[in-house]
């Protein structure tokens, strides 16, 4: 049996007295696709933020690799190897697409800043290094030919793609993907779809994504929890959940 990578344990989170996330516990095993939905103001890029340490929960506990957390600290969640996406693009818009993706190997980087600035030592090998990791990124997502073009000239699908390869440069364990495709027509959410698998397959990365399209979610999942109104009300593969009349009820809507 696959033991969890992720485990959420009896999470709560409140603004101001007001309850965002009440008692959520879910499980996501090291290598599967798990898909957080339900309606706007479920919950569910809330809870992203505790897992990647933006926000900390009033009380439970995150698992995460082996290791238990009270509160997950941003710092702490990127050296573990948790990387995010965010549902608005969160891009350096006046650096080229390459510059980008760099950006996500700063934790990999083994020369100090002195080292760097004198390029001496292991700076210079250190800088190919990174280069090289950086354009097998850009490779993988297929996006060599505006390696060097400015992100804000790029149509917003490829921002989002470049959001993804920034991500995937840092080598993470757990990948935390924001609605990636919000915006997009069907043939791009299908090419994003597709390097989201890719992703799984190729890397053994764990993903964890906020979907709105139903349709995408079943067919890209193997695992989906169902939150409404900061409760879980469905956890299980998508014919479980397809099938939950709690979740078609708060969701997916009421045969009549």
């Amino acid at each position: 049996m696959v033991a969890p990578l992720l485990e959420l344990q009896d999470i709560s989170l409140s603004f101001k007295g007001v309850k965002a996330i009440s008692d959520i516990s879910f499980a996501v095993k090291q290598g599967e696709i798990c898909a957080l939905i339900g309606p706007n103001g479920a919950g569910k890029s809330s809870l992203l933020n505790i897992i990647n340490g933006v926000y900390q929960p009033d009380i439970g506990y995150i698992h995460f690799n082996g290791a238990s957390h009270r509160k997950m600290r941003a710092n702490l969640a990127a050296t573990q190897g948790i990387a995010r996406t965010f549902q608005n693009i969160a891009l350096f818009k006046s650096m080229t697409v390459l510059d980008n993706v760099l950006t996500g190997r700063n934790l990999q980087v083994k020369s100090g800043w002195l080292e760097q600035a004198l390029r001496i030592g292991r700076a210079i090998t250190d800088e190919s290094v990174q280069r090289r990791k950086a354009e097998e990124v850009i490779d993988f997502l297929r996006i060599n030919q505006w390696r060097n073009s400015i992100v804000s000239t790029l149509p917003y699908g490829l921002q989002k793609r470049v959001e993804l390869a920034r991500a995937l440069a840092s080598e993470p364990k757990l990948l935390l993907l924001d609605e990636p495709m919000a915006g997009m027509n069907s043939e791009e959410k299908a090419e994003m779809s597709g390097f989201i698998l890719d992703t799984q397959r190729e890397f053994g990365t764990t993903v964890v994504l906020i979907e709105h399209d139903i349709g995408v979610v079943m067919e890209l999942s193997d695992h989906v929890v169902v939150l409404d109104y900061g409760k879980k009300v469905g956890d299980g593969t998508p014919d479980e959940v397809r099938r939950n009349p709690d979740v078609i009820a708060a969701y997916l809507g009421v045969k009549h």
